[in-house]
C-alpha cells in the first residue's frame, strides 16, 4: 500500500489538488494499492474559489514507508505563504527530510515548490514551478537548477510541477512509476488526457504518447497491445479486438497516431525493456525474452532504432539512488 498525502493549506488553488486526486482516485478504483489523504494545518480551508474543504487530517507525524507527500499549490503564493500556516507546513516538511531512509517521496504542484524550497527538499535539485514564479523559486532556492520550460521534473524523489492542470501530468507519472504502466494508460484515456505536454519534457512515457486522438477502434487497439506488449499480435487479431477491418485499422491506426502499429508496438517493448534492465538489472536474452523478442539480437536492433547506447549499457547504468531521499524505483 502506498500512502499518498495531499497537503493543502488556506487557499489552496482548487484544480492543484482535485486534479492530481482525482487521477490518484481512479487508479485507486481501477485496483492500485493507493491510500489518499488530504491533510494540513487546518481542518477545515477555503478554496482559491471560494468553495470550503472540510475533514481534512492533520499532518501526520511520522508517515509510512514509501509514501508520497505532493505540496499543493494556492492562488496566491506572496500572501498566503506568509502565514502561520504555511510556516507550519515548511517545518513539518523539514522534519521530514530529516527522518532516516524511509524511502519517502516528496514533490509539489505550482507554488508549492515554494514551501519545498523553504524546506531544503530542493537543494541541489533540479526542479521547475508555475512559470510566474520561477524567480522567486530561484531567490528561495539558490543551490537547486531551476527550469522554466518544463511541466514537470522529477530528480530523485523529489518532483516538481508547473501546477495547475500539470499536477495531473505529474500524477499520471507517479502511477506508471508506482503501479503499472497500463493502469496509467487507462488513468489517462478516462480522464481523456493521452500525452504529456511540452515539447522540452524528459519524462515522456511511450505508454501515454499517441494517445491524444478520440476514435474508439483506435483506442482498443491501443490498449489491446499495452496491455500485453509482449504479445505476437497479429493484423487480424488486433483489427477483431478494435471490430474493424484490418486494412481498416492499419489505416485509421496511421491517421489517428502518425506511426503504424508494429513501429507502436516495439516502442512500447522497448519502454518495458528499459524498466527491467534498470529495475532488474536482468541479463539481455531474459529481457529479450519478457518483452517479445526472438533473440536478444533483435533487441539490440530495434533498441537502436528509438535509443542512444545499447541494452546492456542501459543495464550497466543502473542508477544508484541515495537510501534516504531516493528510493528504488525514483527516476
Amino acid at each position: 500500500m502506498v500512502h499518498v498525502y495531499f497537503v493543502i493549506t488556506p487557499g489552496v488553488l482548487l484544480l492543484d489538488y482535485a486534479g492530481p486526486a482525482e487521477a490518484f482516485r481512479m487508479a485507486q478504483d481501477m485496483g492500485a494499492a493507493f491510500a489518499l489523504h488530504a491533510c494540513g494545518p487546518q481542518s477545515r480551508v477555503q478554496s482559491s474559489l471560494g468553495t470550503v474543504l472540510d475533514g481534512l487530517e492533520p499532518l501526520p507525524d511520522l508517515v509510512p514507508r514509501d509514501s508520497v507527500v505532493l505540496v499543493t499549490g494556492n492562488r496566491d503564493a506572496a500572501q498566503d505563504y506568509a502565514s502561520v500556516d504555511a510556516l507550519t507546513v515548511v517545518v513539518w516538511l523539514r522534519q521530514l527530510l530529516a527522518l532516516p531512509a524511509t524511502g519517502l517521496r516528496a514533490g509539489s504542484i505550482c507554488s508549492g515548490a515554494l514551501l519545498l524550497a523553504q524546506a531544503g527538499w530542493l537543494d541541489g535539485r533540479h526542479c521547475t514551478t508555475h512559470h510566474s514564479l520561477i524567480a522567486d523559486l530561484q531567490a528561495l532556492a539558490p543551490r537547486a537548477v531551476v527550469h522554466a520550460d518544463r511541466i514537470f521534473v522529477v530528480d530523485g524523489a523529489v518532483m516538481t510541477s508547473a501546477g495547475v492542470s500539470t499536477g495531473i501530468d505529474l500524477a499520471l507519472h507517479l502511477i506508471e512509476q508506482l503501479a503499472t504502466p497500463e493502469l496509467a494508460a487507462r488513468v489517462a484515456r478516462q480522464l481523456v488526457l493521452y500525452q504529456r505536454r511540452g515539447t522540452h519534457e524528459p519524462q515522456t512515457s511511450p505508454w501515454l504518447a499517441h494517445r491524444n486522438h478520440m476514435h474508439p477502434a483506435v483506442h482498443r487497439a491501443q490498449d489491446a497491445v499495452t496491455g500485453a506488449p509482449q504479445r505476437s499480435w497479429t493484423l487480424s487479431e488486433l483489427a477483431h479486438v478494435a471490430c474493424v477491418s484490418p486494412r481498416h485499422l492499419s489505416r485509421l491506426f496511421a491517421q489517428h497516431t502518425g506511426i503504424s502499429l508494429v513501429t507502436y508496438q516495439q516502442q512500447l517493448r522497448i519502454a518495458h525493456a528499459k524498466v527491467l534492465l534498470a529495475q532488474q538489472g536482468w541479463p539481455v536474452e531474459r529481457v529479450a525474452e519478457a518483452c517479445g523478442f526472438g533473440s536478444a539480437r533483435d533487441l539490440r536492433r530495434v533498441w537502436r532504432q528509438y535509443e542512444s547506447g545499447s541494452p546492456a549499457n542501459a543495464r550497466a547504468g543502473r542508477a544508484v539512488h541515495n537510501p534516504r531521499a531516493e528510493p528504488s524505483g525514483a527516476t
